[in-house]
């Protein structure tokens, strides 16, 4: 059996429903054949994050130490690993494992994410009853094929702006292509936050004209130096009519209020697609008329498997798109995590171990 360079990791976990996190020492597993060590440099704050960490989501099991924005450096690797070196600059995403196996019904088509087998990288159970463990935290320990090579170009020039790009780019980039979003349609991106703003760039890249919607008029400028067409202000009625039966495609980045679908579908083409990406609360309210009616697609969208991950890092390269992001060193999680869920953060958060006494 190989041995990592890690025989304990150094974590700040949450240790009971809150917002804060306090230092944790964990020993991790055993490093199988097909399993890579990390060096966790950089690890970007989800939205995900905070709910496990307050407790907003039913199965939290404590300790847990949340984080599944990483990007750091290979460390050691099973003995049939044979993608990865020592020293390679790699990230991971929300997922650490899938059975990945040919009769498998969601694997063989791409859509490992909803294997049942799927591991997420925090507060998730192996098959062994061992809870996952994520990258708030000096190391970490996956199967290599949730492991990805980050581009030479992200990693020469500020590769702290790579760690978003493992969940929140991947999240939004991930419908995207699956719809074929392409040159000349007309997209909608609804809320510029954390997702959104990642949105607004990956749909400028695929040739579309682009929508933002915001109740925010000073984030106009924003969303126009990203690279949209239009900004609506949602606080505007005529502004919102003026968008009215525009759109192919409509991604909802931020959780709004489940009354406002109805309204979602007023904005659309016949034969659109309204894609949700957050979690509003409560059950969405949709007319069954408005639907028939328009022939408009609800549908959602959870992260990316292995093959859209991968296409989401080379895309995000070749197109130059970066998340905006806000630096904290590791020790300055609790004030990281308390910017946040005040809803300051512009747009999201990266943690710093390069920095960090950790």
């Amino acid at each position: 059996m190989v041995q990592g360079k890690f025989d304990v990791i150094h974590g700040w976990a949450a240790m009971k429903p809150g917002t804060k996190v306090e230092p944790w020492t964990y020993k991790p597993r055993p490093i199988g054949p097909n399993d890579v060590e990390i060096e966790i440099q950089y690890s970007g704050i989800c939205g995900s994050d905070l709910h496990i960490i307050k407790g907003e989501w039913q199965g939290t099991s404590y300790p847990a130490i949340v984080g599944h924005e990483i990007v750091g450096r290979v460390t050691t690797k099973g003995q049939k690993v044979s993608e990865f070196t020592e020293g390679d600059v790699v990230g991971v995403g929300a997922q650490v494992y899938a059975c990945l196996q040919d009769d498998c019904g969601q694997c063989n088509r791409g859509l490992d994410p909803h294997c049942p087998s799927t591991v997420y990288t925090y507060n998730s159970k192996y098959a062994d009853g061992e809870q996952s463990q994520g990258g708030y935290a000096s190391a970490i320990r996956v199967d290599a094929n949730y492991v990805f090579k980050i581009p030479e170009a992200m990693v020469k020039d500020h590769l702290e702006y790579a760690a978003p790009l493992m969940c929140a780019g991947v999240t939004t980039f991930a419908p995207m292509i699956r719809k074929g979003v392409k040159k000349g349609d007309k997209v909608g991106i609804v809320g510029i936050g954390g997702l959104g703003h990642l949105a607004v760039q990956y749909a400028c890249a695929l040739g579309a004209e682009v929508y933002t919607f915001s109740h925010s008029p000073n984030k106009k400028q924003e969303c126009l130096d990203l690279g949209a067409s239009h900004f609506i202000n949602t606080s505007n009625a005529e502004e919102v009519k003026s968008a009215h039966h525009k759109l192919d495609y409509l991604f909802v980045t931020s959780k709004g209020k489940a009354d406002e679908y109805n309204d979602f579908i007023s904005l659309m083409n016949i034969g659109g697609t309204i894609v949700l990406l957050a979690l509003p609360e409560g059950k969405i309210g949709i007319g069954a008329g408005e639907v028939i009616f328009t022939g408009v697609s609800i549908t959602g969208s959870l992260i990316g498997g292995i093959d859209v991950l991968k296409q989401t890092l080379e895309f995000s390269a070749k197109h130059n798109i970066r998340p905006i992001i806000e630096r904290y060193p590791m020790e300055k999680i609790n004030d990281a995590l308390e910017h946040m869920n005040n809803g300051n953060a512009r747009y999201r958060i990266v943690l710093d171990n390069l920095t960090s006494g950790n």
